[in-house]
């Protein structure tokens, strides 16, 4: 191990000494917020990046394993979206003194559950809009305005965003999908660090073919 230190998750500050860059799962309050082990956003608070979202509305933000979330990045919930389907988009309800109840579920363009994958990379600035799937191993270009799913190892960039390429063939995407190295213990993970930072794909393969 590192320093004789062994990686945790539950710690807030993963780099001695430094604040503007955090684990995210031990900061959470929000219970509609949901992030598993070691995923960190280049800042010191996560939640100010979850906007519009509002209890009444039950949509959830599911962020996986070993996320890289840099500054600036925001994710745009549910409750950002106005009523569409009538005249005016004006939303009288939220605001006082005006006679209007809540429009209906129905006539809400909600598009659920905001759900990113393990191994994603979100680059500096991007926005998630509500609804949106982001696959396993993606990597969101910065400035990216992100409002539909992205498939597993694929790069998209651009407002909208769109795919630039996929990062590796198919046999290899489907050999990380199947290996899915990040749910595996720190001692596997230690171990495996020099092929998961290896640039020869092809010993990356034939590797992770021999541990399948």
């Amino acid at each position: 191990m590192k320093n004789e230190k062994q990686p945790n998750p539950n710690v807030i500050h993963p780099i001695k000494g430094y604040d503007k860059e955090i684990y995210i799962k031990p900061t959470i309050t929000n219970p509609n917020i949901i992030v598993d082990d070691f995923s960190y956003i280049a800042d010191s608070d996560f939640e100010s990046h979850v906007t519009h979202h509002y209890a009444w509305n039950g949509d959830k933000l599911i962020i996986g394993r070993f996320c890289q979330i840099a500054t600036g990045v925001e994710f745009v919930m549910n409750g950002a979206n106005h009523q569409m389907n009538a005249v005016t988009t004006f939303p009288f309800y939220t605001l006082e003194g005006w006679d209007m109840e809540p429009p209906a579920a129905t006539d809400m363009p909600l598009k659920g559950d905001t759900v990113i994958g393990n191994d994603v990379w979100i680059g500096q600035n991007a926005v998630i809009l509500p609804g949106v799937h982001i696959g396993d191993g993606a990597i969101i270009g910065a400035n990216s305005i992100v409002g539909s799913d992205v498939e597993p190892y694929t790069i998209v960039a651009g407002n909208p965003a769109k795919v630039v390429r996929k990062r590796f063939d198919d046999e290899l995407i489907d050999l990380l999908l199947s290996f899915r190295w990040w749910d595996k213990s720190i001692d596997e993970i230690n171990d495996l660090i020099p092929i998961l930072t290896c640039s020869d794909l092809t010993k990356v393969k034939e590797e992770i073919e021999a541990r399948l």
